[in-house]
Protein backbone atom coordinates (compact mmCIF):
# COMPACT_ATOMS: atom_id res chain seq x y z
CA UNK A 1 0.00 0.00 0.00
CA UNK A 2 1.52 3.20 -0.68
CA UNK A 3 1.59 5.81 1.44
CA UNK A 4 -0.83 8.34 -0.29
CA UNK A 5 -3.32 5.08 0.40
CA UNK A 6 -2.79 4.48 3.64
CA UNK A 7 -3.66 8.34 4.25
CA UNK A 8 -6.40 8.19 2.35
CA UNK A 9 -7.50 5.05 4.39
CA UNK A 10 -6.59 6.73 7.65
CA UNK A 11 -8.89 9.70 6.40
CA UNK A 12 -11.86 7.68 5.72
CA UNK A 13 -11.88 5.93 9.01
CA UNK A 14 -11.36 9.22 10.74
CA UNK A 15 -14.51 10.58 9.17
CA UNK A 16 -16.59 7.51 9.82
CA UNK A 17 -15.55 7.00 13.41
CA UNK A 18 -16.49 11.30 13.63
CA UNK A 19 -20.00 10.35 12.03
CA UNK A 20 -20.52 7.83 14.48
CA UNK A 21 -19.54 9.83 17.85
CA UNK A 22 -21.74 12.48 16.15
CA UNK A 23 -25.10 10.23 16.19
CA UNK A 24 -24.43 8.84 19.58
CA UNK A 25 -23.78 12.29 20.75
CA UNK A 26 -27.30 13.15 19.51
CA UNK A 27 -28.98 9.93 20.67
CA UNK A 28 -27.55 10.44 24.22
CA UNK A 29 -29.98 13.36 24.46
CA UNK A 30 -33.35 11.55 23.73
CA UNK A 31 -32.11 8.25 25.74
CA UNK A 32 -31.44 10.83 28.93
CA UNK A 33 -34.61 12.58 28.58
CA UNK A 34 -36.67 8.90 28.65
CA UNK A 35 -34.29 7.94 31.41
CA UNK A 36 -35.48 11.57 33.80
CA UNK A 37 -39.01 10.30 34.01
CA UNK A 38 -42.38 12.32 33.83
CA UNK A 39 -43.17 14.98 35.66
CA UNK A 40 -46.14 15.27 37.82
CA UNK A 41 -47.15 18.81 38.56
CA UNK A 42 -49.95 21.25 39.47
CA UNK A 43 -52.14 23.13 42.33
CA UNK A 44 -53.61 22.58 45.31
CA UNK A 45 -57.00 25.26 45.94
CA UNK A 46 -59.60 25.88 47.70
CA UNK A 47 -63.14 26.24 46.23
CA UNK A 48 -62.14 29.59 45.19
CA UNK A 49 -59.20 29.06 43.53
CA UNK A 50 -56.77 30.15 46.33
CA UNK A 51 -53.81 28.25 47.05
CA UNK A 52 -53.98 26.28 50.18
CA UNK A 53 -50.40 26.62 51.98
CA UNK A 54 -49.06 23.96 53.97
CA UNK A 55 -51.21 21.24 52.25
CA UNK A 56 -49.76 18.20 51.80
CA UNK A 57 -50.25 16.35 48.39
CA UNK A 58 -49.43 12.67 48.73
CA UNK A 59 -48.11 10.55 45.48
CA UNK A 60 -48.88 6.49 45.74
CA UNK A 61 -47.45 4.70 43.52
CA UNK A 62 -49.99 1.24 42.90
CA UNK A 63 -47.31 -1.09 42.01
CA UNK A 64 -44.68 -0.54 44.91
CA UNK A 65 -47.28 1.54 47.79
CA UNK A 66 -44.32 3.74 48.38
CA UNK A 67 -45.81 7.46 49.25
CA UNK A 68 -43.90 10.57 48.49
CA UNK A 69 -45.16 14.26 49.76
CA UNK A 70 -44.77 17.17 49.18
CA UNK A 71 -45.65 20.08 50.91
CA UNK A 72 -47.66 23.43 48.93
CA UNK A 73 -45.98 27.08 49.93
CA UNK A 74 -47.35 30.27 49.38
CA UNK A 75 -48.03 29.78 45.54
CA UNK A 76 -50.07 26.68 45.94
CA UNK A 77 -47.80 24.33 43.45
CA UNK A 78 -45.97 21.33 43.88
CA UNK A 79 -44.18 18.94 41.21
CA UNK A 80 -42.94 15.32 41.43
CA UNK A 81 -40.18 15.05 38.96
CA UNK A 82 -38.52 11.59 37.79
CA UNK A 83 -41.48 9.41 37.86
CA UNK A 84 -41.75 5.92 36.09
CA UNK A 85 -44.19 5.19 33.69
CA UNK A 86 -46.11 3.24 36.36
CA UNK A 87 -49.63 4.18 37.63
CA UNK A 88 -50.39 6.54 40.54
CA UNK A 89 -52.80 8.33 42.91
CA UNK A 90 -52.63 11.68 43.91
CA UNK A 91 -54.31 13.59 46.42
CA UNK A 92 -54.05 16.65 49.10
CA UNK A 93 -54.47 16.96 52.41
CA UNK A 94 -55.34 20.27 55.07
CA UNK A 95 -56.36 20.16 58.21
CA UNK A 96 -58.25 16.98 58.14
CA UNK A 97 -59.74 17.60 54.63
CA UNK A 98 -59.21 15.71 51.53
CA UNK A 99 -59.02 16.39 48.14
CA UNK A 100 -60.48 13.61 45.95
CA UNK A 101 -57.80 11.08 44.83
CA UNK A 102 -57.19 11.24 40.74
CA UNK A 103 -55.14 8.97 38.98
CA UNK A 104 -52.16 8.85 36.64
CA UNK A 105 -52.40 5.88 34.05
CA UNK A 106 -49.09 4.38 33.24
CA UNK A 107 -50.94 4.53 29.63
CA UNK A 108 -50.28 8.28 29.68
CA UNK A 109 -47.40 9.17 27.34
CA UNK A 110 -47.20 12.93 28.32
CA UNK A 111 -43.97 14.06 29.42
CA UNK A 112 -45.65 16.25 31.73
CA UNK A 113 -49.02 15.61 33.41
CA UNK A 114 -50.66 18.83 35.34
CA UNK A 115 -53.20 17.86 37.83
CA UNK A 116 -55.20 20.29 39.89
CA UNK A 117 -56.17 19.04 43.39
CA UNK A 118 -59.04 20.90 45.26
CA UNK A 119 -60.06 21.13 48.89
CA UNK A 120 -63.16 22.17 50.90
CA UNK A 121 -61.57 24.51 53.38
CA UNK A 122 -65.09 25.72 54.77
Amino acid sequence: MTPRHALRNAFLIAAAFLVVVSIAAHAAPDKKDKQQGRLLYGKVLDQQDNPVVNAVVYLTNTRTHAVKTYIIGQDGTYRFPGLSTVDYEVYAQYNDRKSDTKSVSQFDDRSQVYVDLRINTQ
